[in-house]
């Protein structure tokens, strides 16, 4: 029992971490969060979603109260596999506490984070009336696919004319300390698979073949011989990696009929995914029509750039962290992608949770404390904003 309210966040994050809900197990996870909204009021809705080519999902989404304004949190239960069991000092998923640490796979990404927004929410329905709603938006599907989970909650609530005012995603994003980065923003995402085409010979007869190697290398120093950007106020200069270069070819006398590369963009708003994927198409044509050959590219967009401004918004929760650590936080858009990046087409929003140096690797932790103070630090920003 929490000392200001119904839910204790140590002990929540706990139970959550005792679940093995590796994407797409739940394993008991949604019904240990259930469990502790529901005696507060909160009406909880599992929302299942399955894909032909992808496994169910399921989902929580739980809210007190149908006014206005509506604030969000956003989070998920699933985690990655704990990797090197061995190289584990402790049970992945024992949630033990050692010299005021909190050791499992979810601590920090993001459990811990989750458990301190329901202690938070406890303290405020405990304090009396909410002059709006507050809802909890939690998927099984944020280490996985992503194609399950949040995108699709957001899309039946908003088939059903239910709306979000704002919400906070509790990634971790700290760096060094508690409070010292929130997120608002992040760059978008987008992988490449190139295939060259050329024609297989005999490399003591290469006037009777075509190599696809020189012209595949030509189209990756074509787009990678200057930078796409600079960057701007918000973001950093877009970044193009050259991850995988393969032909597959295991005979010296033989010249491949195909060559093959994946690559990655990180990119600002400066761009989107459709412009870049013909921005690359224009660079590859113009190395085709000199080389000669063909390729094909597929192109998969991970997610779009987004930035959400300061303002109001990040105001209030930059003070509330600032209030609790004394730590006045960066407003960055650094790092991977979110299911933010599903919810910005919704409402602003913003990501602040632990830090972030142990998510996915082994001996995955959270200091007690902290989780104590970001729990204060929640509370301090649902408190701020039902004030108005």
């Amino acid at each position: 029992m929490s000392a200001r309210g119904d839910i204790d966040a140590l002990e929540l994050a706990r139970a959550l971490i005792r679940c093995p809900s590796v994407t797409p197990d739940d394993a008991g996870a949604l019904g240990a969060l259930e469990a502790a909204l529901t005696p507060l009021g909160f009406v909880c809705e599992r929302m299942t979603f399955a894909d032909k080519d992808t496994p169910t999902i399921e989902n929580l989404y739980a809210r007190f109260g149908t006014g206005a304004p509506h604030f969000c949190f956003a989070g998920h239960t699933d985690v990655v596999p704990v990797g090197d069991n061995a190289g584990w000092s402790v049970d992945p998923f024992g949630a033990e506490i050692k010299g005021g640490t909190l050791y499992g796979r979810g601590a920090a990404d993001m459990k811990g984070s989750i458990a301190a927004f329901a202690a938070a929410a406890s303290r405020l329905l405990a304090k009396g009336t909410v002059g709006g709603s507050v809802s909890l938006l939690i998927t099984g599907d944020e280490e996985g696919p992503s194609i399950n989970g949040t995108r699709k909650m957001l899309e039946a609530l908003h088939a059903r004319g239910e709306g979000i005012d704002h919400c906070l995603v509790g990634e971790p994003t700290c760096v060094s300390q508690l409070g010292d980065m929130v997120k608002i923003g992040r760059r978008g995402s987008i992988n490449g698979w190139l295939t060259v085409h050329g024609v297989q010979g005999h490399v003591a007869y290469p006037h009777l073949a075509l190599n696809p190697v020189p012209i595949l290398l030509d189209m990756l120093r074509a787009i990678t011989q200057a930078p796409l950007d600079a960057g701007n106020d918000f973001f950093q200069a877009s970044n193009l990696e050259i991850t995988s270069v393969d032909v597959g070819n295991r005979t010296t006398n033989l010249i491949p009929g195909s060559a093959t590369a994946m690559l990655n963009i990180r990119f600002n708003n400066g761009h989107t995914g459709v412009s870049l994927d013909q921005w690359l198409r224009t660079q590859f044509d113009a190395v085709i029509a000199r080389a000669g050959g063909s390729y094909e590219l597929k192109t998969a967009i991970s997610g779009e750039a987004f930035v959400t401004e300061p303002g109001p918004f990040s105001g209030l929760v930059a003070a509330a962290i600032e209030k609790v650590t004394g730590v006045a936080p960066e407003l960055s858009t650094t790092g991977g992608t979110s299911d933010a990046r599903f919810i910005r087409n919704y409402c602003p929003v913003i990501e602040f949770g632990p830090p972030n140096q142990t998510m996915h690797k082994v001996d995955e932790q959270v200091k007690v404390d902290d989780l104590t103070a970001l729990a204060d630090i929640y509370e301090a920003v649902l408190d701020a904003y039902f004030a108005g």
